[in-house]
């Protein structure tokens, strides 16, 4: 008996099935990811997540705060998947048992943006030697300040100028009278540096997808130590059993895979690569 030879009711049963059944196929399973604004405000997730959704039928809630908040927060359980880019405290966090492990996912690079005309005469590969004329030179400097990825590698950077005490963290006093944190993300960072003519450490990702440059170019840019790695790890399911671990080691699995890899790479702007994969590495 096909469907229109059923009777009424057993018809509007029957269609009542097949439409919930459909609703359940199209409704993704979801996790929460705890990331970077870098990795958001560059345009990478936009570009990555479609295909993992594509490959895995997952869907992912990006909450993209500072590398020291994404950290927080899935310390509190809050995220089923960290990814993040500050090596030193990622090892930490697995070391504390809040994830198994730690995957190498991907790297890019950091950059010392400025007005073009340099005043402080910073321009070069030397990101130590930058700094100090920046500091010599009382600049204007906007510092993130936020505890993220960025920050930390600003703070490390700050600390082998030799401005400050040996081995501690450099007093802002000591940066120059011009160096200010305005506590908030990397594009924001970027308009205030754009706005007010000042010095700024960004991400490239992030300044090869920022419109707002002004007077901005890259000015520092080369030295080994702007090197900037990410990692990926699953939040620990025996501190939080009720996070979806199976989801998120669905995407660890995928995005170190050679197909995320391969995602990751294809990702340009303007031609330009802004993330170069090292899963394998």
């Amino acid at each position: 008996m096909s469907f229109f030879n059923l009777p009424g009711s057993a018809r509007f049963v029957f269609g009542a099935i097949v439409l919930a059944a459909g609703t359940l196929a199209a409704h993704a399973e979801t996790i929460t990811m705890a990331s970077t604004t870098s990795t958001e405000q560059s345009g990478l997730f936009a570009h990555l997540l479609p295909a993992f959704k594509q490959a895995a039928n997952i869907d992912v809630k990006v909450v993209a705060v500072g590398t020291g908040q994404a950290i927080d927060m899935a310390k509190r359980g809050d995220a089923d998947v960290l990814f993040v880019h500050d090596t030193a405290a990622e090892e930490k966090f697995v070391a504390e048992g809040f994830a198994a492990q730690r995957f190498p996912v991907m790297y890019n690079d950091f950059v010392l943006v400025g007005p073009k005309a340099d005043p402080a005469g910073v321009k070069g590969n030397d990101i130590v030697a930058a700094l100090k004329k920046i500091a010599a030179a009382n600049a204007p400097f906007v510092s993130r300040g936020d505890k993220s990825g960025t920050d930390a590698a600003e703070r490390r950077l700050w600390a082998q100028t030799g401005v400050g005490e040996s081995g501690q963290p450099v007093p802002n006093e000591k940066k120059g009278t011009g160096y200010k944190e305005c506590g908030c993300g990397m594009g924001p960072a970027l308009n205030m540096a754009a706005s007010s003519g000042a010095y700024v450490l960004s991400d490239r990702g992030t300044w090869l997808s920022f419109k707002n440059r002004a007077d901005l170019a890259v000015l520092v840019e080369g030295d080994k130590r702007l090197f900037n790695q990410y990692g990926v790890m699953v939040v620990s399911p025996t501190k939080f059993p009720q996070l979806n671990s199976a989801g998120a080691q669905k995407f660890v699995d995928w995005v170190i895979s050679p197909a995320g890899q391969s995602t990751i790479a294809g990702y340009k702007i303007g031609g330009e690569q802004l993330f170069f994969p090292n899963a394998t590495k």
